[in-house]
C-alpha cells in the first residue's frame, strides 16, 4: 500500500471532502495543535496586537501570518476536521476557547511581537489539560464534577 499526502492525491484523484470523517474531540484538536507547534520548537511565531481592546467583530477577523493559529490551519488534518481559516474567531470556535484563553495564547501583550513555537505549545497543552485554570476551578471540577 502506498501512502500519499492529501495535496498529492488532489493532483491525481478527485478527493471527496464531504466523506464522513471521525469527529475529533476538543482535547484531540488541542493536542494535535500542540504537536504541530512542537515539530519546530524554535520557530518564532507572530502575535496579534491588542486582542483585548478590539470589538467582538474586529477580534473575530484578526489574523497574522506565522501565528500559532496559522500553524494549525496549515495542517490538512485540522482543516479536514473543520478548521476553516486562521483567524482569531475561527480558532476560538474550532478549538472551543474562551476569549481569555485565546488572548493568553496569541496576544502581543504577553509575548511581544514574536515568541517560540515551544512556548505556544506549552500554553496549548495547558489549556488541553486544564492546567491553565486556577486551583479553585480545578478543585470545583474534582468535587462537583
Amino acid at each position: 500500500m502506498k501512502h500519499h499526502a492529501l495535496e498529492q492525491l488532489q493532483i491525481v484523484a478527485k478527493v471527496n471532502h464531504d466523506y464522513p470523517h471521525p469527529a475529533m474531540s476538543r482535547r484531540e484538536r488541542l493536542d494535535r495543535w500542540a504537536e504541530l507547534l512542537e515539530r519546530n520548537p524554535h520557530r518564532l511565531l507572530s502575535t496579534l496586537h491588542g486582542t483585548e481592546y478590539r470589538s467582538v467583530t474586529e477580534r473575530a477577523v484578526m489574523r497574522s501570518d506565522g501565528s500559532p493559529i496559522s500553524v494549525a490551519f496549515d495542517d490538512p488534518l485540522l482543516r479536514t476536521a473543520g478548521l476553516e481559516n486562521d483567524s482569531y474567531g475561527e480558532a476560538k470556535r474550532f478549538f472551543e476557547l474562551t476569549d481569555n484563553q485565546l488572548h493568553r495564547l496569541v496576544c502581543h501583550c504577553h509575548f511581544g511581537a514574536t515568541f517560540s513555537a515551544s512556548n505556544a505549545a506549552h500554553h496549548v497543552r495547558a489549556i488541553s489539560t486544564g492546567a491553565h485554570r486556577g486551583l479553585l476551578a480545578r478543585l470545583r471540577d474534582i468535587f462537583v464534577g
